[in-house]
């Protein structure tokens, strides 16, 4: 009899067992949900903290208006450069390998981004876009491979903690602020350990993907046959050459530029019609803390449909009567327009995610969708703020900048119900 005491080699069969029991532990559901929904938690906050602190930012290095602008233009530039290599880093490294570096870089970034140098401000800015893109195009198409049959559901998911997550950074940094004695830097500086926390339990992802092929975790495979992964555009074209492609990415970029424009300028808009800053402040966080019930409540109504038509409507409608109002009664109904406008926001950005993953055939053609619809979105979003304040500028009051919002509303209808049609990439 040959001796299985310790000492003994154990039998191939017996450790491969043992290896992949150890991987099961690992992925359980619930770690791989932390994973996702804390990642999510760190898609916003980096760059909603710092909009409350602005004037101090502004103030400690003595920056003019238009510098000081850049400080939140330059992560939402570099959220689109990021997102035009995440596809190709996702199929050379892995996504659960860049979705951990990419946390990993966001906490380096924060960090950079409260040195005592307007150099390192810039620069730890564009750093924690880079991060954030890479973390914006990679998950939808983890979702895609990962949870094929619950794509909406897990859309809604991420979506809604990635807005909690600006809501929570909007609210807390400046009571942060006043807890560090006055320090915006410190204040800041809080949000790398909620990206370093991340990183952590995410980890056991990347372990797993490497033990299982030595890259990337093995793909689901279709009732094709085929590797859920595999690239494999519809009738051998690259999205950037399909119609539909470019629809959703149109749909993205149009629902980002209304968004990113109520960043930058609603409270401005509110107190140039009479109300106090403190309010407009109020208004503004109830407007971000709102949109977490669209984030959640459309991506889920979407999985649900063969066509997301409907929605479209929904979402561009609200927005819609939302700048509509600010045009006729901004201070009056300003409640109202931020409840109707904050419902249309979370809605309209978890339609365009969900859009993404229902519009790909596989977790290959969701990355590279999700990278075209990411880079060119967000570079139409980040010329928003810019052209309407240039614009009220110009004309010096909000007519004119708020009727080209609607112009904007209308756009994103006609792009978002050719993108809602029930067809494949």
């Amino acid at each position: 009899m040959v001796d299985a005491e310790a000492g003994a080699r154990p039998a191939p069969g017996t450790a491969a067992a043992a290896a992949a029991a150890r991987r099961a532990l690992l992925a359980h559901p619930v770690l791989l949900l932390a994973g996702i929904v804390l990642a999510s938690l760190n898609m916003r906050a980096a760059l909603a903290s710092v909009s409350p602190l602005v004037s101090e930012i502004s103030e400690a290095f003595g920056l003019s208006s238009t510098a000081s602008s850049l400080i939140t233009s330059v992560p939402v530039l570099f959220l689109g450069v990021g997102a035009a290599v995440a596809p190709a880093l996702g199929r050379r490294f892995g996504s659960e390998l860049v979705l951990f570096g990419a946390l990993v870089l966001l906490a380096v970034g924060i960090l950079v981004r409260v040195l005592p140098s307007p150099a390192a401000l810039y620069g730890g800015s564009l750093l924690v876009g880079t991060a954030i893109a890479l973390l914006n195009v990679l998950m939808p198409g983890l979702i895609k491979r990962d949870f094929p049959d619950r794509a909406a559901g897990m859309t809604s998911l991420y979506t809604g903690a990635m807005i909690a997550g600006a809501t929570l950074a909007a609210a807390a940094s400046v009571p942060l602020e006043k807890a560090f004695g006055g320090s915006w830097t410190a204040s800041l500086a809080s949000w790398s350990l909620l990206a370093l926390l991340a990183a952590l339990v995410w980890l056991p992802q990347v372990v797993i993907a490497r033990g299982r092929t030595g890259h990337e975790v093995t793909p689901a495979r279709t009732p094709a046959g085929r590797a859920a992964g595999a690239t494999a555009p519809a009738g051998g074209r690259g999205v950037w050459r399909s119609a539909l492609a470019w629809q959703v990415t149109l749909f993205m970029g149009l629902q980002s530029l209304w968004t990113y424009v109520l960043i930058a300028w609603l409270p401005t808009i509110l107190t140039d019609h009479g109300m106090s800053r403190s309010t407009a402040g109020v208004v503004f966080a109830f407007n971000t803390l709102i949109q977490v019930a669209g984030a959640f409540g459309v991506p889920l109504l979407a999985g649900r449909m063969r066509s997301q038509r409907v929605l479209v409507v929904l979402v561009s409608g609200l927005v819609g009567a939302g700048y509509a109002g600010l045009l006729v009664a901004p201070a009056s109904g300003a409640w109202l327009w931020a409840a109707l406008l904050g419902i249309g926001q979370g809605g309209g950005v978890g339609l365009a995610l969900t859009l993404i993953v229902l519009r790909a055939g596989d977790a290959g053609t969701a990355a590279r969708l999700s990278g075209m619809a990411q880079t060119v979105g967000y570079l139409l979003a980040a010329c928003g703020p810019l052209a309407a304040g240039a614009v009220y500028q110009a004309t010096g009051d909000w007519t004119l900048p708020l009727v080209l919002m609607l112009g904007v509303c209308g756009a994103a209808l006609g792009t978002g119900l050719a993108a809602a049609r029930d067809l494949k990439l």
